[in-house]
């Protein structure tokens, strides 16, 4: 079976109430088809808000992260019942700034993908390297030890999702050559159980002037988009190029 194109929008620590006029906007885009699938991940505040406006017109709704318990005394985490309680179908897991920020390992992120599971919802396991380890040539060791970390044991492959993000492209308005895009795609498909069955989306500064040429390429099944989610009429430009 063809992999549907994932377009995945990661609204990071943004929006208010106000925002929830994105998804008519979306809408009216004509970026829903039958041929692509798209996500938006909101801050936790607005999941339940944008559930109902999301599924009126036809788009998913994911968390941006979860526990990895599904209850108990951790004040200020949401586990993934929770999230999936509140409609999500996905949630993003090991995104690099939560590795970096939150000092997240790959046992941890594998943890959250297996509570995402339990939970019935997808995870997106994210992975990439830092500058220093491609200046270095190391960015295939660093990609390859955080997919045998991360990834769960025994997930069926159409259970998961991979995000590629190289880590220097992210936020940064630098983006991966295609070749280097390509390489790196063919590379995590290469590494995983079933591979040609898993969806690997690239990350790192996905914009409407570049989203066809990064989408073209064979290995990549969608985007992990950040800022350029933001706008409706940004983010629908590189739906529609997918």
């Amino acid at each position: 079976m063809p992999r549907m194109p994932l377009i995945a929008g990661n609204w990071k620590m943004h929006g208010l109430k106000d925002a929830l006029g994105f998804f008519d906007e979306l809408a009216a885009s004509g970026a829903v088809s039958e041929g692509r699938e798209i996500l938006v991940c909101p801050p936790a505040t607005l999941l339940a808000a944008t559930v109902q406006a999301a599924h009126k017109h036809g788009f998913r709704i994911g968390g941006q992260d979860c526990h990895t318990e599904s209850a108990g005394a951790h004040t200020g985490d949401i586990s993934a019942e929770m999230l999936r309680d509140a409609g999500a179908d996905y949630v993003i897991v090991g995104h690099s700034e939560r590795r970096a920020d939150h000092g997240e390992a790959d046992d941890l992120v594998r943890a959250k993908a297996e509570a995402a599971g339990r939970a019935g919802l997808t995870p997106i396991i994210c992975v990439g390297e830092t500058v220093a380890d491609r200046e270095a040539g190391r960015e295939e060791d660093v990609v390859g030890r955080q997919l045998a970390g991360s990834i769960p044991a025994g997930l069926a492959p159409t259970g998961y999702v991979i995000a590629y993000e190289p880590v220097w492209a992210i936020g940064t308005g630098r983006t991966a050559s295609t070749g280097d895009i390509a390489a790196m795609h063919a590379f995590i498909r290469s590494s995983v159980p079933d591979g040609e069955q898993v969806r690997i989306l690239y990350g790192g500064s996905v914009k409407p002037e570049n989203a066809q040429e990064i989408l073209a390429l064979h290995d990549v099944d969608g985007a992990l988009v950040g800022g350029a989610s933001l706008q409706a009429e940004s983010f629908a430009a590189i739906a529609k190029s997918a």
